[in-house]
């Protein structure tokens, strides 16, 4: 299965990308982790990067394409695999086409006002990616790798704002793009019983 999720920024579409990953086999491709990893090198590509991503807005397509190209051409995509974060435009999700066949786009669906409390209380673990609630894990320390953890400057409140008028603008309307392949599940309950529903309908995908 190749399967694309959609849905703003903080909906939760990483934590069931996970949930995915663990039932099913499919590699969780995260255009997020794959910009976080170039941002660690030392070079003009990677300072233009973090400065695009800190500021909120996307990274310019062709580079974003031919990075998300690259990866699901690896091994291990050979069976499927998830795309969380990518494509975010029209035009992205017309570039993948060329690439490959998308099966299903999972559109996780919540409300604007809950992402921003969401966002704005999320702390990351800088070493091993690993997300903490502030509001129910009142520690500053990762529990995995004991690494201090921050607040990353696209999750503070000013730069949470900025990003959701971007996916308002550019990535809704990919839910239309993927109206014949779609399937809504709202994340306003727990992350549980969001999976609980996509875990169905993919089961009986194809069945």
């Amino acid at each position: 299965m190749k399967i694309i999720l959609l849905g703003a920024p903080g909906s939760g579409k990483g934590t069931l990308a996970k949930q995915i990953t663990r039932d099913f086999g499919l590699p969780q491709i995260s255009t997020g982790d794959l910009f976080r990893a170039i941002v660690k090198e030392d070079s003009a590509l990677a300072r233009e990067v973090k400065s695009i991503m800190a500021s909120g807005a996307l990274v310019p397509d062709e580079l974003t394409i031919e990075i998300v190209k690259n990866r699901i051409n690896q091994n291990d995509c050979q069976k499927g695999f998830i795309l969380d974060g990518f494509p975010r435009t029209v035009n992205q999700a017309k570039a993948l086409e060329n690439i490959t066949e998308i099966d299903m786009a999972i559109l996780v669906d919540l409300d604007f006002e809950t992402i921003i409390d969401r966002l704005s209380s999320r702390l990351t673990c800088p070493a091993c990616g690993e997300i903490y609630n502030a509001h129910t894990y009142n520690q500053q320390s990762c529990q995995k790798c004991n690494a201090t953890l921050i607040q990353r400057d696209d999750d503070k409140p000013e730069t949470i704002k900025n990003r959701l008028e971007v996916y308002e603008k550019n990535t809704s309307p990919l839910i239309n793009f993927y109206s014949d392949r779609l399937f809504k599940v709202s994340s306003k309950n727990s992350a549980e019983e969001t999976y609980r529903s996509v875990k169905t309908f993919l089961d009986n995908f194809g069945g």
